[in-house]
């Protein structure tokens, strides 16, 4: 029926004051949140744009023929603090122009005194289809087109010949929506593994969710409804809260925002925020999933049914007779007891009896996770509601049938996902709600706690033919996180985890014990050695009596490999995988009964290490050698290798070779200087000037051969080996660097003033808000060698931070032995092995004094 613009009364002020108010009082009501309070506010917008509406009207002389249209998510009703209107004014050409665009005028220009943002168009039905068929965007929006004023006949009409376009144009048009949809999880990444997340735009997010509704209305495929609303609901809350916590239309949740919001929604933390967000971003994401491959399916089916039915009515191009492709679709062909394949997806066989075979369900994800398929959504649902528990402890087939999934690569995590969407993984390990969706508050990791856990499993399948027993550690790469989430060290809360869950699974006493070993000590192979020296004795000797034996080590060093490549890319190089293959080779010597190495005894130096010593006793001054070369890269990473050059600049000034092909990606640096006091905070301090990131450094002395000691050689040579990259720009020249190396070791360059002046340059500058990094902290680690004080540093890492260290150590009057320095994301994690005057580790009162001296310093660097 037609409606009037003359009688439509006015139930709001439609002047900006009076909406303003009435929406300002809403906004603040306790009372209200979420889904009323969205569904409050668009009904008041809609009161508000129908008054100025009929007002508009009634100025440009407009009875009939007009209406105003709601669209996208405002026609959906779900109108956040500072959502976009989304509106269209529908007219059917009766109206003059000039009084179409007062109208028009009458109605937007309010709105934007507002200081609301506002999606407008002026279109008649058939030029909003036209516009439709051309733009995909536009046609999503119209698929949510709701009446506010007006022609309400005009609306219906748009609404019933939308949807009958979306229908018939679908097999064409959801493809295009998909690739869109994919592009747009490319750009903004996966919502539930975000610290930062965009709460509309990333995979998983309102969008997507919006998506599953176009979807649903072709009638080609419909998504799964358990828990779908719900999902969509809080993170439209948390949008909510965001938009009135930040008094802006943002949708994407900063760090700093978080401990707010979370407060607002009734949250404990942020972290319980983000375990909520990821779980209805989870929860999208597999209803997404599920819902593209039953499209692809449906299309595929119509595709090929098409020549088949040309066939039967004698077409050309058709067959009259055998079997086709299209034939083949619904034939089942076995896989495992109770388990087939049909259309591309595992179900479960006719005769499958889930209440009488407890081991169906992970027989079943076995089967698909080996075959590279996924599991049907109907058959994970009935093994959800018709499974029988497992006995515990686990009868041997369910074991290896585990097992056989977590080794399966990469398809293990779709199926993961498809037992995890209907609870059936913590039905099977309890253990397992504790990490699920839990955040990662480091920017060293990309995943949650339970997707690295599954990630990691990954990886270890591929390392599994290196060690004798890959069935822990497969077992050990999926339990080896499990204790986060609990108070306390993570390693040691998941030993005992890790003991019960290895005892319900069958594991019998021995292999129970090697799998709690290899979970509480999965960080001792990578921390020590980035972190310790490895030609201390005590260092390989105390990794030797933690793990106890040959076999078990061997299973550690895998996992620390499957555990670094999962982590993300910061957590493991060529660099660390050759420091924790020189430890496991020394610390397998030590298991077959062979003495740890002595560090007193002569190092090995390598012949440019000599030459490169020599030459720096001969001058006098420094010599560097830098070493450009390509980190190894992670499977599935673009890269190539770069070829190694040497280029040298020594005392004479040689020139540096002519660097040829393309910029090093990653630099080794190696600096031989005489010994003398404050060479290592001095050359970190020139680094810094230069804008070199230091990635990892070692130093140590070198002795020279006897026949210079003979010639009367007074101090040794130290070496500096470095592993740096630049800041920005390209590196810098290895005589440059030398030369002010060579000033500020002869106190001609002052670094300090130098560092100073950069650092106030900065500080002219606004910064992003961020998460404020924790303090630094500075540690003795006892027991760590004989020979020397260990002193710890962990900190943020930061332009001349390892300057400041040495010069802090410096001031202390401790003598540096050797330093391990490495870098983790944004993580400096040092560590110097010092002595006193006399050579001898300090003692315990004193190596605190020096840890709190150094500790203050860099929380103060302007007392260093």
């Amino acid at each position: 029926m037609t409606e009037s613009l003359e009688t439509t009364t006015d139930t709001t002020d439609s002047g900006p004051g009076g909406y303003a108010a009435a929406r300002l009082r809403l906004l603040q009501e306790g009372s209200r949140s979420g889904p009323p309070r969205r569904s409050a506010l668009a009904e008041l917008t809609d009161q508000w744009l129908a008054a100025l509406l009929t007002g508009g009207a009634q100025t440009a002389g407009i009875g009939r023929g007009v209406a105003l249209v709601a669209v996208g998510g405002y026609g959906r009703g779900e109108l956040s603090p500072r959502s976009d209107l989304d509106v269209l004014l529908l007219h059917d050409g009766s109206a003059d122009r000039s009084a179409l665009a007062a109208l028009a005028d009458h109605v937007w220009y309010p709105v934007w005194d507002m200081g609301l943002a506002l999606d407008h168009s002026v279109r008649t039905p058939d030029e909003a289809r036209a516009t439709a068929a051309e733009d995909l965007k536009v046609q999503l929006g119209l698929l949510d087109a709701r009446h506010i004023a007006g022609d309400q006949a005009l609306t219906a009409d748009l609404r019933t010949t939308v949807l009958a376009d979306w229908r018939a144009q679908a097999p064409r048009r959801l493809p295009e929506l998909h690739a869109l949809c994919q592009e747009r999880a490319d750009r903004h990444g996966e919502l539930q593994f975000l610290l930062e997340p965009d709460l509309k735009e990333a995979r998983g997010g309102l969008r997507d969710a919006t998506a599953l509704r176009a979807i649903a209305a072709s009638w080609l495929a419909d998504a799964p409804r358990e828990g779908l609303d719900d999902a969509r609901r809080r993170l439209l809350d948390a949008r909510d809260t965001l938009h009135l916590s930040t008094g802006r239309a943002a949708d994407r949740l900063t760090l700093q925002e978080q401990d707010q919001v979370a407060a607002a929604l009734g949250l404990l933390d942020a972290d319980a925020l983000l375990r909520q967000i990821y779980e209805s971003a989870r929860i999208i994401s597999y209803a997404s999933d599920v819902t593209w491959r039953e499209v692809e399916r449906v299309l595929r089916a119509r595709s090929a049914a098409r020549p088949r039915l040309r066939g039967l009515l004698g077409g050309r191009g058709g067959r009259s007779g055998g079997r086709g492709g299209a034939a083949d679709a619904g034939e089942r062909s076995p896989l495992a007891e109770g388990v087939v394949e049909q259309d591309g997806e595992v179900v479960l066989a006719r005769t499958a009896r889930p209440d009488r075979d407890p081991v169906l369900t992970l027989r079943a994800a076995a089967a698909a996770a080996q075959a590279g398929l996924p599991l049907s959504p109907h058959a994970v649902r009935r093994l959800s509601t018709a499974a029988r528990p497992l006995p515990v402890p686990w009868p041997p087939e369910a074991r290896e049938q585990l097992i056989t999934l977590l080794g399966a690569g990469e398809s293990t995590v779709g199926v993961w996902e498809a037992l995890e969407a209907e609870g059936l993984i913590t039905r099977l390990l309890p253990d397992w709600e504790r990490v699920r969706c839990r955040p990662q508050r480091n920017a060293v990791h990309r995943w949650t706690v339970d997707r690295h856990l599954v990630e990691t499993a990954v990886r270890a399948s591929a390392l599994s033919r290196r060690v004798g027993r890959p069935d822990l550690l497969l077992v050990a790469a999926l339990l080896h996180d499990i204790g986060k989430g609990w108070p306390g060290d993570h390693s040691v809360a998941g030993e005992t985890i890790a003991r019960d869950v290895a005892a319900r699974i069958g594991f019998d006493r021995a292999d129970v014990a090697v799998l709690a070993t290899l979970v509480r000590h999965h960080l001792l192979l990578v921390e020590t050695a980035t972190r310790r020296d490895l030609d201390d004795p005590a260092t390989v000797r105390s990794v030797a009596e933690a793990v106890g034996g040959a076999t078990t080590l061997e299973l550690l060093h895998a996992l620390t490999e499957a555990d670094a490549l999962a982590t993300g890319p910061a957590a493991w190089s060529a660099w660390r995988g050759s420091l924790v293959a020189d430890l496991v080779k020394r610390v397998a010597a030590v298991l077959a009964g062979e003495p740890a190495d002595d560090w007193s005894a002569p190092q090995q130096t390598t012949a440019e290490q000599e030459r490169l010593a020599i030459e720096a006793w001969r001058t006098g001054g420094p010599v560097l050698a830098l070493h450009a070369r390509s980190e190894a890269l992670a499977p599935g990473e673009a890269g190539g290798l770069l070829t190694v050059g040497l280029l040298t600049a020594a005392a004479e000034g040689t020139p540096e070779d002519e660097a040829t092909g393309p910029e090093p990606i990653g630099v080794e640096l190696l600096i031989a200087v005489p010994d003398q006091p404050g060479v290592l905070h001095t050359a970190a301090g020139v680094l810094a000037l230069h804008r070199l990131t230091v990635r990892a450094a070692d130093l140590r002395a070198l002795e020279l051969p006897s026949e210079l000691d003979a010639a009367g050689a007074a101090a040794g040579v130290l070496l500096l080996s470095w592993r740096v990259a630049a800041e920005y720009g390209s590196l810098p020249q290895a005589a440059r660097l030398r030369n002010d190396l060579l000033r500020a070791l002869d106190g001609s360059l002052d670094i300090v003033a130098r560092l100073a002046e950069r650092e106030a340059a900065y500080r002219k500058y606004p910064r992003r808000r961020g998460a404020h990094a924790p303090p630094p902290r500075v540690t003795v680690a006892p027991g760590s060698s004989q020979l020397a004080t260990v002193i710890e540093v962990r900190a943020q890492d930061a332009p001349g931070l390892l300057h400041r260290i040495g010069r802090a150590l410096e001031h202390t009057g401790v003598a540096v032995r050797s330093a391990h320095v490495s870098t983790l994301g944004a993580n400096a994690v040092d560590a110097f092995y010092v002595t006193d005057n006399s050579g001898a580790p300090l003692k315990p009162m004193h190596a605190a004094e020096v840890a709190q001296k150094v500790e203050r310093a860099l929380t103060s660097p302007s007392d260093a």
